[in-house]
């Protein structure tokens, strides 16, 4: 049973006690999804043992993306403490606007940081952020409605499963959704999803002379196959839906499926999830063209260069990412509830491998390769995004017209065709082309 509510009372009663020796008051910006909401509850802890107080600037994904990137390339120095990812931080490492984190103390023990994820917070080799979580996706399930409908999931299925099986477990008088995915227009949001779904169609963004894709078989395969299926087995408003949205429908008991983050596994099968005694866990689909539809991403706490609190912010990462943190939670709010996907002693943990997502989220962030993520030959780095400056931009306006034709505002075709000329367009004004 969660401790949230005597935990977040305690927590805010050290952080007064906390605030009133406080030598500095660190600013933090951070998305709103659950694992850094419950940091954020246990940051008393951090306060009382430092006198450092916390303020938290709290936001959507999107938002939060729009105005870190802002702060960071106006120098508008707002926060001290930035929630970015894998996208971000390589680029910024390289650009000089984040600090390295390449003098954090040996108790913390850096080089027990998953090889993937290190990897994707660096540049030339030097950290620049540190992972408060990783993931890569997976499709969590009803195994009841697996059951009912006479079916059972592989542990690696196709879309063509995964297809039969939505349309299987659909009830539309019982307001049960055979699939649950990202539509919501955004890089990060849907753009990442159908990007991450895209790879195992075998599309791509840019050809190897940088020249825009979307007027290929493998991308209109993509989009109409996304759309048949979740217009005959997704929620009204589909196209609208983000993460948090989709897992509000998962635990009031309303999707078959989602394939989403693997950080969610422990949300569905928590306390605040109707459905916590039947969810079953498999890899995200493909079509057999050798490549799987999961991605791979880290949320992680970076200092912005120029912060006047450069020391006393590298004191909150050190302890928000540390082993010492994780056995926090553990010992509050159990081993299932543990922020996953950063550390290999986690993985090693006896008590962890219990928790029944484990082994498929790690499984799934080690089969995530960002340098080799197409079919055919891509001159990019990652796998639902492409680590050039520009992809954000572009990404961001190409995903909203993905979404309209999700909406039934304008085809497929269309979308596509609008998708090409945007990307073509902007990289053409980069000089990639």
């Amino acid at each position: 049973m969660y401790l949230r509510t005597a935990l977040c009372a305690a927590s805010a009663l050290a952080l007064t006690a906390g605030a009133a020796m406080a030598q500095s008051t660190l600013t933090i910006a951070t998305v709103n999804n659950g694992d850094m909401i419950r940091m954020q509850g246990y940051t008393g802890d951090f306060t009382e043992k430092t006198g450092i107080a916390v303020e938290w600037v709290t936001l959507e994904e999107n938002v939060l993306r729009s105005r870190v990137t802002t702060d960071i390339t106006t120098k508008g120095g707002q926060f001290d403490i930035m929630t970015i990812g894998m996208y971000e931080t390589p680029i910024w490492g390289a650009n000089g606007w984040l600090v390295p984190l390449d003098d954090l103390s040996a108790e913390y023990d850096a080089a027990d940081i998953l090889p993937a994820m290190a990897g994707g917070l660096s540049h030339e080799g030097t950290l620049y952020a540190a992972p408060f979580y990783g993931e890569s996706s997976m499709i969590m399930y009803r195994t009841d409605l697996m059951e009912k409908a006479g079916m059972e999931m592989p542990d690696a299925p196709t879309w063509e499963f995964v297809r039969e099986a939505a349309a299987a477990m659909t009830d539309r008088d019982a307001d049960i959704n055979g699939i649950c995915l990202r539509g919501k227009a955004g890089w990060g949001e849907g753009g990442a999803f159908i990007t991450a779904m895209s790879n195992s169609f075998g599309a791509r963004w840019f050809d190897m002379e940088w020249n825009a894709q979307f007027d290929t078989e493998a991308w209109a395969n993509t989009l109409n196959f996304y759309k048949g299926m979740m217009d005959e087995s997704g929620p009204a408003g589909y196209a609208t839906n983000g993460f948090n949205e989709n897992l509000s429908l998962f635990n009031q008991g309303k999707c078959g499926m989602w394939i989403d983050a693997t950080v969610a596994a422990s949300f569905v099968t928590g306390d605040d999830s109707t459905v916590a005694d039947s969810v079953g866990f498999a890899l995200a689909p493909d079509t057999g063209l050798g490549k799987r539809s999961n991605w791979l991403w880290a949320w992680a706490l970076a200092v912005p260069a120029g912060t006047q609190q450069e020391a006393e912010a590298k004191q909150f990462i050190e302890w928000a990412t540390s082993k010492d943190y994780i056995e926090l939670v553990a010992e509050n709010e159990g081993w299932a509830n543990v922020p996953p996907g950063a550390r290999t002693s986690l993985y090693e943990n006896p008590e962890y491998q219990k928790v029944p997502f484990a082994q498929k989220t790690l499984d799934s962030i080690l089969s995530a390769d960002p340098t080799d993520s197409t079919v055919e030959p891509s001159p990019y780095v990652g796998i639902q995004f492409a680590a050039i400056p520009e992809f954000a931009g572009i990404a961001t306006e190409v995903s909203q017209e993905f979404s309209a034709a999700y909406a039934g505002q304008q085809s497929v075709e269309d979308a596509l065709a609008k998708a090409q000329a945007i990307t073509n367009e902007a990289m053409e004004a980069a000089g990639y082309r």
